[in-house]
C-alpha cells in the first residue's frame, strides 16, 4: 500500500467532485492510502502573489507545516489539484532557495505554532504518483473495460510541467505521462499539440475575451483532431473548458459541444466501475455520445445546488457587461 499525505485544494468537493468521486473509486485498487491533512487551508491559487508575496508564501506554507507534523509513515503529500500542487512546490522550491523568505515565512508560521524547514516534505502531482509509483503495468492489470474506440485528447494544463523543480515529467512542452495512462486504458490518444496550453485560469472572471480564446483554441484543436472528448488533470481547466464553452460558442458564434472529463474518470470506467460511481452526470458539456462509443449510458444529471453567494460566478446566458463585443446575435 503507498500511503500519502492528501491534499485536497478548495475545489475538490466542489466544482470539481467529479475528480474526487473518481479518485475515490479507484483508489483502493491501485493501493493508495490517503491521510487528509487536518485544517489545511487554501493555497491562494494564483491572485495572492500578485498582492504579497510573504503573506502568500506563508499560505501555502502552513499546509507543508501542517502535512510535516502530522504525516504517519510518510513525507509524501499529493494534490490532485495542478495549481495547487505548483503552489506547494514553489513555497517548499523557493523557501530553500532564497533563505531570507524562509526566515520571514516562518516568523509568520510561527504566531500560528508552525514551522516548516524546506525539503521536509515530497510534493507529488497525483498523475505523477499514478505513473511513478503505481506503474502503467498495475494500471493496465486493472482493466476490464478498454477503451477501445474512444478518441481521447490529453490535456494536461500549463501548470504541472512547469517549471519542473524536481525534474518530475518527461517534458516541460509536450509531456507523455497523461497519454500513456489513457492508452494502457485502451483508448485511442490523438495528437494534442495544445496539451500543455493555458485554459485562461481566472480570466474568464478578469478579461472573458481573453479567456474565450484561449478556450477557443483548446477545444478547436480537439475537434480538429476528431477527439470525442477532453481528458485534464486540473480542475480549473476543466471548470473553464466546460463551464464556459457555451459563453465561448455565444461569443465566436461556434457550436463546440466537447466533454471536458478528468483522467480519473476514465481510469474508474477502465476498471469497470458505473458512469456514476466514475463521476458522471455533474459535467455541464454532454458526455452521451463518448459514452457511447465504449457501450455505457450516462447518468441523469446530478441537481444543482444553490451556489454559495462567496463562491465565484458562474457563465450567465446574459453578460450584459461584455455584450457590446460579442459577435454572435443575442
Amino acid at each position: 500500500m503507498n500511503k500519502y499525505i492528501f491534499y485536497p485544494g478548495c475545489s475538490i468537493e466542489g466544482s470539481a467532485k467529479a475528480y474526487y468521486d473518481s479518485l475515490n473509486a479507484i483508489k483502493d485498487e491501485l493501493g493508495m492510502s490517503l491521510q487528509e491533512i487536518d485544517d489545511w487551508n487554501c493555497c491562494g491559487a494564483t491572485e495572492y502573489f500578485g498582492i504579497n508575496l510573504i503573506p502568500a508564501y506563508s499560505l501555502i506554507a502552513r499546509n507543508l507545516a501542517l502535512a510535516a507534523s502530522q504525516g504517519k509513515d510518510t513525507n509524501t503529500m499529493m494534490a490532485p489539484c495542478s495549481a495547487c500542487y505548483l503552489n506547494l512546490e514553489k513555497a517548499d522550491y523557493y523557501m530553500a532557495e532564497r533563505p531570507s523568505l524562509g526566515i520571514k515565512v516562518n516568523e509568520a508560521l510561527a504566531a500560528g505554532g508552525l514551522h516548516y524547514d524546506p525539503g521536509s516534505i515530497q510534493i507529488r502531482h497525483l498523475l505523477d504518483v499514478i505513473i511513478n509509483d503505481i506503474g502503467l503495468d498495475a494500471v493496465k492489470s486493472k482493466v476490464s473495460r478498454p477503451l477501445t474506440g474512444l478518441r481521447v485528447a490529453p490535456y494536461l494544463g500549463c501548470m504541472v510541467p512547469r517549471p519542473d523543480y524536481q525534474h518530475r515529467w518527461s517534458d516541460f512542452e509536450h509531456p507523455s505521462e497523461l497519454d500513456d495512462v489513457l492508452k494502457v486504458l485502451g483508448a485511442e490518444v490523438v495528437d494534442f499539440p495544445l496539451k500543455t496550453n493555458c485554459c485562461g485560469g481566472h480570466m474568464t472572471q478578469i478579461g472573458p475575451e481573453t479567456a474565450y480564446e484561449l478556450i477557443r483554441r483548446l477545444v478547436s484543436s480537439a475537434e480538429e483532431q476528431k477527439a470525442d472528448i477532453m481528458v485534464t488533470v486540473c480542475p480549473m481547466c476543466q471548470m473553464n473548458l466546460d463551464a464556459y464553452q457555451n459563453e465561448t460558442n455565444r461569443y465566436f458564434n461556434t457550436n463546440f459541444k466537447m466533454p471536458i472529463v478528468f483522467f480519473t474518470q476514465l481510469i474508474a470506467l477502465a476498471f469497470g466501475k458505473t458512469a456514476k460511481e466514475a463521476g458522471f452526470g455533474m459535467e455541464l458539456t454532454s458526455v452521451k455520445d463518448a459514452l457511447e462509443r465504449i457501450g455505457m449510458e450516462t447518468p441523469a444529471p446530478i441537481a444543482k445546488t444553490a451556489k454559495k453567494p462567496e463562491g465565484l460566478p458562474m457563465p450567465i446566458r446574459k453578460q450584459k457587461k461584455y455584450a457590446s463585443g460579442l459577435k454572435a446575435s443575442e
